[in-house]
């Protein structure tokens, strides 16, 4: 199988009804997925595990290493089923949203937040169907009735869901339904888990308490969708191994202008703490439904790429979508084109004298920027936790990051990181046999031929398997 994934930013694919059979997921990794991801919002835990089933088959038959993305669902509200048809709202309209279930209509509409009423204040905001509906609290007796004024209408459809950008909602980040959800796949080899409507970070200490307990090695994607979460996004991302910055429900949370430079401003501030960071939603969402994306998305993703992010993602163009196969084949195509006009310039990070890492940081950091520097085809990492590929990835080497783990796990994990290519190695004999070892794989890889400079990281003495303290030049003979 012929793989069209050499470009440094790497594709995530949501996996649904259009994409999920084992030809089409071959199909995709051939298009360029790096990570799949699973959607727990819709679909059941026997559909997952049969999904990542044929994810796990594929890479051992092809030598592939695709990682696998859980995203748990969050606190997400919704409104009930309405009636046929939906309820068509004017400005000035009163609707009352209440707990208990019925069938929708212009009287009344279901509301799937139990703590709705009590949490809202009169004068507040409630957003429906992605800020399509506006409506104002008129008023809430506390309990389970809230009466609402319309100030932008449409036809509010079954299902749609809620934004509350004005209320400080008491539902915690893992609800009931995601912690169900967690104890099924900490059951299952993913390789990182999304927590949805992230506010501090504690919630992500939480989460990551639940993952360890169970002796999981599972990493935490944070994603930034939440006012509160921008507000705390420096201890958010300190907390957590990644973030994604997911457009959809932010872009109705705060002012949908704000919306590009907070975008920036967290590339930015993950790139510094060599935290890997995804953007999602919309960005070939027009392939939904045609065989190729507007010039508008065409932009939006190749911006994200010049802007240094170590992702982009898809979600319905691949999972309920009619052309995944090729969304991610265009995606790719306007990858390629960006990366060739990439530089990070000023941007890039420093080693922190505060961090207890600090020594390692410089020898990664050096290592990235020596590599620059001499021309260095590749630069070799040996790595355990995956430290060396995320710190060495954070410069943005033009370099190939050609990472060896005995880890298979670790290598499916590190498949997200920026420009970082797995490979399985796990002899581990003394140093220089390592390296020795490690560039024979890259010449039959055809990464690297005869007299190239290759940068090799590593730890010394290696048995003891320390952090990262040696870097050393070789001319590939």
């Amino acid at each position: 199988m012929h793989i069209q994934n050499q470009q440094n930013t790497k594709i995530v694919a949501t996996v649904g009804p259009a994409c999920s059979s084992r030809e089409n997921l071959e199909r995709l990794i051939s298009a360029g997925v790096d990570i799949f991801r699973l959607n727990f919002s819709h679909g059941n835990h026997a559909g997952h595990k049969e999904v990542l089933d044929r994810i796990l088959s594929l890479n051992a038959e092809h030598g592939t290493h695709v990682g696998i993305l859980a995203d748990l669902q969050g606190p997400k509200l919704r409104v009930g089923k309405v009636q046929e048809g939906g309820i068509p709202l004017e400005p000035g309209d009163e609707i009352l949203f209440v707990l208990e279930e019925c069938i929708g209509d212009k009287e009344k509409v279901f509301m799937n937040y139990e703590h709705f009423a009590k949490d809202v204040e009169v004068g507040e905001r409630v957003l429906c169907d992605d800020g399509k509906l506006v409506f104002e609290v008129l008023e809430t007796d506390k309990l389970g009735k809230v009466k609402l004024k319309t100030i932008y209408g449409g036809i509010l459809q079954s299902n749609k869901g809620v934004n509350l950008p004005d209320t400080n909602i008491t539902l915690p980040a893992l609800t009931k339904k995601d912690r169900t959800d967690l104890e099924f796949i900490l059951t299952l080899p993913v390789n990182w888990i999304a927590l949805s409507f992230v506010r501090t970070a504690d919630e992500v200490k939480e989460l990551r308490q639940i993952i360890e307990s169970k002796g999981h090695r599972a990493k935490i994607i944070s994603k930034i969708e939440k006012p509160q979460a921008v507000k705390n996004i420096k201890s958010i991302i300190k907390a957590s191994n990644a973030i994604m910055v997911a457009r959809g429900d932010l872009g109705v949370e705060v002012p949908m202008e704000q919306v590009p430079t907070i975008q920036k401003d967290i590339i930015r501030r993950c790139i510094q703490r060599a935290r890997p960071v995804i953007v999602a939603t919309q960005m070939m969402e027009s392939m939904m439904t045609n065989p190729s994306p507007s010039r508008a998305e065409i932009t939006d993703v190749a911006n994200a790429v010049l802007d240094g992010t170590d992702a982009v993602m898809l979600s319905g163009e691949t999972s309920v979508g009619k052309h995944p196969v090729e969304t991610v084949q265009a995606m790719n195509k306007i990858i390629y084109e960006a990366e060739q006009h990439y530089q990070l310039k000023d941007r890039r990070p420093k080693a922190d004298k505060k961090s207890n890492t600090y020594h390692s940081d410089v020898v990664c950091i050096s290592a990235a920027e020596m590599s620059d520097k001499i021309g260095a085809k590749a630069i070799c990492g040996i790595t355990v936790s995956g430290y060396t590929a995320f710190k060495v990835s954070s410069y943005r080497p033009k370099g190939k990051i050609c990472i060896f783990s005995s880890s298979q796990t670790m290598l499916k994990t590190l498949n997200l990181v920026w420009g970082v290519r797995c490979f399985h190695y796990d002899k581990f004999t003394t140093t220089d046999g390592t390296i020795t070892d490690t560039i024979t794989i890259l010449k039959e890889k055809e990464i690297v031929k005869q007299g190239d400079a290759v940068l090799n990281t590593g730890s010394m003495p290696i048995e003891k398997r320390f952090t990262t303290n040696m870097l050393k030049i070789t001319v590939v003979e």
